[in-house]
C-alpha cells in the first residue's frame, strides 16, 4: 500500500458560527458549502466547475428517546425520555468545532477493475451542539475529485445515548427538472426495469411499474431508490446513492415533484422505526457523484473509498471464478427445484422423501450435476453451481415458513459425497446453495452447522437467496435488523473461509473493500427475468450507472439461445439481447463471479462464440472506459492480471449505431492479434439475435476501428499478445 496523509486542523467556536464554512476538492472543481440558517438548521450546498449540482439542502433527523423495552422496564425509559422528547435533531444548533484534514492513498482491492486504487479527498468535520438539548451531531464531509460523500456521527454523551430514529432528515435539492434513470422507492424488491423520464413525470409513470410480485412494498408516488443516475439538460451527469450501510436501514428517495428536492427515506422495521441506535455510532455514508462526462461516473471508487479497509487478514482463499450451473434450465421452466409432486406440504423432518415419488422434472440429480461438471472441466470453467439440491422445495414460497430449509440434506437423487469426489477428480468446484425463503431466524439458527458441512464437502462458495417475505413477519428486505442479517452471514463465512454471492439481499455499498469474500450480489433485475417476460433491451446499459457503483453484480450473462419456447414450450418469453451482446456482458458488467449460465447444448451450438466467453478474464489489473451514455451504449476495455492481454465490450441500447474504438490503451510497439465477435448487418435483439460475425485482425496502440452495434447488440473483442509465428 501506498499512503500519503497531510492532516491539517482547526477549530472554530460557537460565537464564529455564523460564517458559512467552505471545502474545496483536490482538484478544486468542487465546492461545498455548509453553514447554518438564523434557526440553526443546517444546510450543505454543492457546486461543480461553478455550476450548481445540489441548491441549499437541510440536514438532521427526527427521533425519540429510547429503544422499546420491556414492562418491567419501562420505568426507566420513560425517566430518559423526559430530557425534551418531543426535541428535533434538524435545528437549534450552532457550530462548537470544525476540523479539516486533507487524505492522499493508494490501496490494493483483492479483486476488481483495476490493480490499485487511488482515495484522496479533502475533509471538513462539523461539531453541532443543540443548545436547548445540549447534545452534539458531528457532520462529515469528504470530498473527492469525482463527487461528495458525508454522514452523521453521534458521540457518546450524556443526553443522547439510546434513541430511535423516526426518519433521516437528508435532501438533495435539485438544480432543476432533470432526466432520470429510475426504479420505484420499495422496501423489498430491486427487481424493476429502470423508466427514464423527467423528475415532473415520476408521479405519473410510477403506476406503470408496478408488475406481478407480491413482494413489491411502494411507500410514495413519487418514491425512489438509489443508486439514482440523472442527466441534467446542460450535460451533467448526477449519482445519488450511499456507502457503507451497516447497522442501518437502506435509504431510498423521496421527491418532492414541485421543486425538485429529494429527501432521504429509510427502509422502516416492523415497528414502523426506521432505526434503533445508541451512541456512539454513524450514519452510511450518502454519496454524491457529478460529471460531465458519463464514462467517469462508472469508473469512479468513490463508494469503494468511503468503506474501511479490509478486515480480513489473510485473502489467499478468495479467488474470482467462472462458474456453470444447474439453474438456467430450471428458470426457464425446463426442470424444477423440488423432487415430488407427490405432496401438497412438506415439514422438514417429517416428510419421507424415500417413499416419494419422483417427479421426473427435477434438475440438481446426481447425473445431471455430472453433466454440467464434465463440461465445466472440458471448457476450462472453475465451479458449477446446483440448486435444489435439498430437501423442502415443494411448498417454499409463499407460505412463510420458519423451517422451511435445511441446508444439510438433499434429496434422495444428489449424492453428496459422489459429486464432491467426481467434481474434486475434474478439477471442478461446486457451489453452494442456500435459499432462505426469508426466513432468517431459521438461517442463523443453522449457519455454522452449514457452513461446517460446506467446508467438509470441499464448497468454497455460496449462493445464498432470500426470496419471499422476510421473516419474522413485518420485517422488511432493506430494515436495519436484516440489513445486520446480511452483514452476519458475510461475516460468519469469512470465519470459514466462504466466499458469498447473495440474491435478493439489500444492494451492495461497497462492503466488498471491507468483506471481499462478498464476491457477489443480484440486488437488480438479472438475467432470470428474461425467461418471465423479459427485461428492456437497454437494461443492461442503465445498470453499470446506477446498481453496480456499490459493487458487482451475478447478472449471469451468455444467454445464447433467445427463445425460451426452445426449452420449455409453455413459456413463451425471449431474452432480449443479442449474441454479440451478451457476449460483451463480461467485460461491461464487471463481477469477480462470472456465470456462463446457458445450458451446454446451447452452447454446443454456436461453438466460436463460446470461445470468447472461455478466453474472457475476471480479474483486472486496468480498465478503459471508451465510450458511455446512460440507456444507450458503453464500451469498456479492460487488461487481464497478469497476461497483458486485453478484452473489450460494447452493450447498445435501441438505436443502432457505429461505435468508435482507438486501441491507444495498449502497450507502444507491439502488436495483437484481435478477435472481433460482433452483430451481423441484419442481427437484432427480437427478430434476428443470433446473427453475429467473428473476425481477426492485428493491431497495435496505432490502430482504430469503427464497429457495427444492432439494437440490443454490441461487440466483443479478445485483444492477445501476438508474435510473429501468430502474425502469419
Amino acid at each position: 500500500m501506498i499512503k500519503y496523509v497531510i492532516i491539517a486542523c482547526f477549530c472554530l467556536m460557537s460565537f464564529v458560527a455564523s460564517k458559512a464554512q467552505e471545502l474545496k476538492s483536490p482538484n478544486g472543481k468542487f465546492v461545498l458549502t455548509f453553514d447554518l440558517t438564523t434557526d440553526g438548521t443546517p444546510k450543505y450546498k454543492l457546486a461543480f466547475n461553478g455550476r450548481i449540482v445540489i441548491k441549499p439542502s437541510k440536514l438532521g433527523f427526527e427521533i425519540e428517546y429510547g429503544l422499546p423495552v420491556a414492562e418491567d422496564n419501562r420505568a426507566a425509559d420513560v425517566a430518559q425520555r423526559t430530557v425534551d422528547p418531543k426535541a428535533s435533531l434538524f435545528d437549534n444548533f450552532t457550530i462548537i468545532d470544525t476540523r479539516t484534514a486533507s487524505f492522499d492513498e493508494s490501496w490494493t482491492p483483492v479483486w476488481g477493475e483495476v490493480k490499485t486504487i487511488r482515495n484522496h479527498y479533502n475533509e471538513l468535520a462539523i461539531t453541532l451542539d443543540q443548545k436547548t438539548t445540549n447534545r452534539q451531531i458531528l457532520i462529515r464531509f469528504r470530498l473527492f475529485n469525482d463527487g461528495l460523500g458525508f454522514r452523521y456521527e453521534f458521540p457518546e454523551q450524556k443526553n443522547l445515548t439510546y434513541f430511535t430514529i423516526k426518519e433521516e432528515i437528508t435532501q438533495f435539492a435539485m438544480a432543476g427538472d432533470h432526466t432520470a434513470f429510475w426504479i420505484p422507492g420499495d422496501y423489498d424488491s430491486q427487481e424493476y426495469d429502470y423508466t427514464t423520464s423527467r423528475l415532473s413525470e415520476i408521479r405519473n409513470l410510477m403506476a406503470k411499474c408496478k408488475a406481478e410480485n407480491p413482494l413489491q412494498t411502494f411507500f410514495s408516488p413519487t418514491g425512489v431508490q438509489t443508486s439514482l443516475m440523472m442527466k441534467t439538460a446542460d450535460g451533467l451527469y448526477i449519482n445519488l446513492h450511499e456507502a457503507a450501510l451497516v447497522n442501518y436501514a437502506c435509504m431510498h428517495l423521496n421527491l418532492d415533484d414541485k421543486n425538485y428536492v429529494f429527501q432521504s427515506w429509510l427502509t422502516p422495521d416492523a415497528t414502523g422505526r426506521k432505526g434503533q441506535m445508541q451512541a456512539p455510532c454513524t450514519s452510511p455514508w450518502r454519496t454524491i457523484l457529478v460529471s460531465d462526462d458519463a464514462r467517469e461516473i462508472i469508473a469512479s471508487k468513490m463508494i469503494y473509498n468511503l468503506n474501511e479497509p479490509c478486515k480480513i487478514k489473510e485473502t489467499s482463499w478468495i479467488k474470482p471464478m467462472k462458474y456453470m450451473g444447474v439453474w438456467w434450465e430450471m428458470i426457464t421452466g425446463k426442470s424444477t427445484w423440488a423432487y415430488t409432486n407427490a405432496y401438497a406440504s412438506v415439514q422438514l423432518g417429517v416428510t419421507d422423501y424415500k417413499q416419494a415419488k419422483p417427479n421426473g422434472t427435477h434438475g440438481a440429480t446426481t447425473a445431471n450435476v455430472k453433466k454440467y461438471v464434465d463440461f465445466a472441466a472440458l471448457h476450462g470453467f472453475d465451479a458449477v453451481l446446483a440448486e435444489g439440491w435439498n430437501v423442502g422445495w415443494e411448498d417454499w414460497f409463499g407460505n412463510t415458513k420458519d423451517h422451511v430449509f435445511d441446508f444439510v440434506t438433499p434429496y434422495p437423487d444428489f449424492n453428496v459425497e459422489e459429486i464432491r469426489d467426481y467434481a474434486k477428480s475434474k478439477g471442478v468446484k461446486i457451489i453452494m446453495h442456500h435459499e432462505t425463503s426469508g426466513s432468517i431466524r431459521n438461517y442463523e439458527r443453522q449457519i455454522d452447522t452449514a457452513y461446517k458441512f460446506m467446508k467438509a464437502n470441499g464448497y468454497d462458495a455460496v449462493k445464498s437467496g432470500y426470496v419471499g417475505s422476510i421473516l419474522p413477519l413485518g420485517e422488511h428486505h432493506y430494515s436495519q435488523w436484516t440489513v445486520n442479517h446480511y452483514q452476519y452471514a458475510i461475516e460468519k463465512a469469512a470465519e470459514y473461509h466462504i466466499m458469498v454471492n447473495a440474491h435478493e439481499a439489500v444492494r451492495p455499498t461497497g462492503i466488498a473493500r471491507t468483506w471481499p469474500n462478498l464476491i457477489g450480489n443480484e440486488s437488480a433485475r438479472g438475467t432470470e427475468y428474461q425467461a418471465f417476460g423479459g427485461s428492456k433491451a437497454n437494461h443492461v446499459t442503465i445498470l453499470p450507472f446506477t446498481r453496480l457503483l456499490g459493487g458487482p453484480m451475478d447478472y449471469t450473462p451468455g444467454i445464447f439461445e433467445m427463445d425460451v419456447s426452445k426449452l420449455n414450450p409453455a413459456n413463451k418469453s425471449h431474452v432480449n439481447s443479442t449474441i454479440a451482446n451478451q457476449l460483451a456482458l463480461y467485460v461491461t458488467m464487471y463481477s469477480p463471479l462470472q456465470m456462463a449460465a446457458d445450458l451446454p447444448e446451447n452452447y454446443n451450438r454456436f461453438p466460436d462464440a463460446f470461445q470468447f466467453i472461455k478466453d474472457v478474464a475476471v480479474d483486472w489489473e486496468d480498465s478503459k472506459y471508451i465510450e458511455a451514455e446512460p440507456g444507450e451504449y458503453i464500451t469498456v476495455a479492460r487488461k487481464a492480471k497478469g497476461t497483458g492481454n486485453w478484452f473489450v465490450g460494447n452493450v447498445n441500447g435501441y438505436n443502432a449505431r457505429n461505435s468508435t474504438i482507438a486501441f491507444d490503451f495498449l502497450d507502444e510497439g507491439r502488436p495483437y492479434l484481435a478477435t472481433i465477435y460482433a452483430d451481423a448487418k441484419n442481427a437484432h435483439y427480437k427478430t434476428n439475435p443470433q446473427a453475429y460475425t467473428i473476425r481477426k485482425m492485428v493491431i497495435t496502440n496505432k490502430s482504430k476501428l469503427t464497429q457495427f452495434s444492432a439494437p440490443g447488440g454490441g461487440y466483443a473483442i479478445s485483444i492477445i499478445k501476438a508474435d510473429n509465428a501468430e502474425i502469419k
